[in-house]
């Protein structure tokens, strides 16, 4: 009697075993969505495969032999579909990772899923192979089929960041967007059919991104990611990131005449070194919204230190709130400032009220309209109510770039760097 003639009742039962979990398994498939049921199974999928393999190993019995390949081709072709699924799932998480590392760790995950998958169907087309029948064919299609799937949502990866082309979006995270284009060369998506789409494209060509742009697709990268690259350039030299943008941004040529009178017309009796105060009235995040008895404050501040502070963005809450103020609020509203060029004629009237008008610095709350004249060179402060952890990667790294906390003695840290902008020569 031969050993494995010996083993047969042990390689019988593995075999029934084998078998009889991926019963199981397979009777849990349409449950997969329910609590804890998805990695149920694929435990038992793995469990019925190695006990499949034991069989093969142990035995030369051809039904033993066959019972085991018909569980392996059907398991295989289960556990390529079940890592085709947790591919795109994965997929989906790793886009929105806040950070790029995030970003980059989740891909590589899925391309190793990926690996699974194929590694999976090969071995399903093997047994199918030695079975030699239309139905463990089938099998082994559906696992290619699988695989396949799996290897496209890695060829097919979106790797660019959407501009925002909704005059209802964030308009400031545009130039999140092409600052990490200018600096770090990442591709650019712009959101299509929107009303502010030929201003978008206008802005990101006059900078030279036209090579950056790619066509329109779902699942882009994560905005989020975007103030980090900005940081990674000027942390390794913010006197050429800084120089980079000035030039993409606001061009060679002198700043428009129409933009140099409109802002000496608005200016003309308002002489004084200046401090924006950056307006925010919306309904996407109300509780970040500027406060009436803020504004005051800041206001009684900007005073007593000699600067005029000039109100911009959202329409005032309350009007403005003190004498000696100068309200510019709706000003990016102006047509000369909603053209085609709108988004760099904006930074135009920045650039031309601090060479020409005595603007030396801009505070308010978080917003992302200020982060355009923050990256050319205009000292910021936002203020916020914890530490906000995208714009923290430009504190300390981006020049004259301040967060300032609300917390016990948060107006002193204001008033002191006020001081410090009004002493400016």
């Amino acid at each position: 009697m031969t050993s494995s003639q010996k083993n047969l009742p042990d390689n019988r039962t593995l075999e029934r075993s084998a078998a009889a979990i991926l019963a199981a398994a397979i009777g849990s498939e349409q449950t997969l969505h329910l609590p804890g049921v998805r990695e149920r199974y694929r435990r038992q999928l793995e469990e019925a495969s190695d006990l499949a393999y034991q069989v093969l190993d142990a035995s030369d019995n051809p039904a033993l032999v066959a019972g085991a390949q018909w569980t392996l081709v059907r398991a295989h072709a289960a556990r390529a579909q079940d890592a085709r699924y947790g591919a795109g799932q994965l997929s989906r998480g790793s886009q929105r990772a806040p950070t790029m590392e995030d970003c980059e760790d989740g891909w590589q995950r899925i391309e190793e899923i990926v690996k699974n998958a194929e590694e999976s169907a090969a071995e399903a087309r093997r047994f199918a192979k030695k079975l030699d029948h239309p139905a463990a064919a089938k099998a082994a299609e559906t696992a290619e089929v699988a695989a396949r799937n799996a290897r496209q949502i890695v060829n097919e990866r979106n790797h660019a960041y959407t501009f925002h082309t909704d005059p209802g979006f964030s308009f400031g995270e545009g130039w999140h967007v092409a600052a990490s284009a200018l600096l770090a060369g990442v591709a650019i998506q712009l959101e299509p059919d929107k009303a502010q789409c030929a201003q978008a494209e206008r802005f990101l060509r006059d900078a030279g991104l036209g090579t950056r742009l790619t066509p329109y697709r779902p699942r882009p990268r994560t905005n989020k990611q975007l103030t980090a690259i900005v940081a990674g350039a000027f942390r390794a030299d913010p006197i050429a990131a800084q120089r980079t943008l000035r030039t993409a941004f606001l061009g060679e040529a002198p700043r428009p005449p129409a933009v140099v009178e409109w802002t000496r017309r608005t200016l003309a009796a308002v002489p004084g070194k200046k401090v924006l105060v950056w307006v925010r009235h919306t309904k996407h995040n109300p509780e970040r919204n500027t406060e009436h008895a803020e504004l005051v404050e800041l206001s009684s501040l900007l005073l007593r230190a000699g600067l005029v502070p000039v109100f911009f963005g959202d329409a005032l809450p309350g009007g403005s709130p003190t004498l000696g103020t100068f309200n510019m609020t709706l000003a990016w509203k102006e047509p000369l400032f909603q053209g085609e060029d709108m988004r760099r004629a904006q930074l135009q009237l920045f650039e031309e009220l601090r060479c020409n008008h005595g603007l030396v610095g801009q505070l308010g709350v978080t917003s992302a309209g200020m982060d355009g004249p923050a990256l050319l060179g205009l000292p910021t402060m936002y203020l916020t109510d914890a530490p906000n952890p995208r714009l923290r990667h430009w504190v300390g790294v981006v020049p004259n770039y301040q967060e300032v906390v609300r917390e016990a003695g948060y107006l002193e840290v204001i008033a002191d760097t006020l001081m410090r902008w009004s002493s400016q020569p």
